[in-house]
């Protein structure tokens, strides 16, 4: 198992918009189990997104497929900037199961 947990800043104003492109085409990635976006309760531009894969090869395998690199293309303005980045090894819990 593989996770990601990564804080995008979205330019101000955009963070909608930028969650809106976040979310699409996300349901066919291979070896993805979990894709959540959130927004951040503190930080009306920031947005976090928590990702569980079945392993890391799924998630650098996804990056090259069209519906990510379309979402990469649009929302890439919209983004300020980067915060916060976490990789973990999920163990499992309510919502998903290995």
């Amino acid at each position: 198992m593989y996770g990601l947990i990564g804080k995008i800043i979205a330019v101000p104003g955009q963070r909608e918009t930028l969650c809106a492109i976040l979310m699409e085409g996300m349901a066919s990635m291979p070896g993805c189990l979990s894709y959540i976006v959130g927004l951040d309760v503190t930080d009306m531009d920031a947005v976090w997104v928590t990702e569980v894969w079945e392993n890391q090869a799924s998630h650098q395998a996804s990056l090259s497929l069209p519906s990510v690199q379309a979402a990469i293309t649009k929302g890439r303005p919209l983004i300020a900037g980067f915060g916060e980045r976490f990789e973990t090894t999920p163990l499992g819990g309510f919502g998903f199961s290995i």
